[in-house]
């Protein structure tokens, strides 16, 4: 059976959440997904899907945030992901031909920039000044710079 995928929600250490439709994705790349057994915060040990690197090319449509997000309402997701380098994880749902019962949650290589913990040092985005595209990467070699070359 076939995986499509349909969506990505986007969870940010702050809380915020992010859903970007199948349709709003130039590429998306998540690589090297494994499964593992950890504890995530504090709570029961269970089984969790780290990837070692994620990319993605998101087209200007999806440039918008929920109904509860603040600064997404009043500048934009694009804007927030660029000033606040703190997605988590995301939540990979599939088209009803893949039958699965449950979403799969990735999470995605995290190293605190400050004391804070909230940026992490993976994670580089931009928007392409040539065609408004929201690049991201989160990767522990390379930066967005490194593969989107505007």
């Amino acid at each position: 059976m076939k995986h499509v995928l349909q969506s990505v929600k986007f969870y940010f250490r702050n809380g915020d959440v992010w859903i970007v439709d199948h349709k709003d994705f130039s590429d998306i790349w998540i690589s090297r997904v494994t499964t593992s057994y950890g504890r995530i915060d504090g709570g029961k040990i269970e089984e969790i899907h780290p990837c070692k690197s994620f990319q993605a090319d998101i087209m200007p449509d999806a440039d918008h945030g929920g109904e509860n997000d603040i600064a997404a309402v009043q500048a934009g997701m694009f804007a927030r992901v660029v000033k606040y380098q703190d997605i988590e994880k995301c939540e990979v749902q599939f088209g009803e031909e893949a039958a699965l019962e449950e979403p799969i949650m990735i999470y995605f290589p995290f190293k605190q920039k400050d004391v804070n913990g909230l940026d992490n040092q993976y994670q580089t985005t931009e928007i392409s000044e040539k065609d408004g595209h929201l690049h991201i990467m989160i990767d522990r070699e390379k930066t967005v710079f490194d593969v989107y070359n505007d």
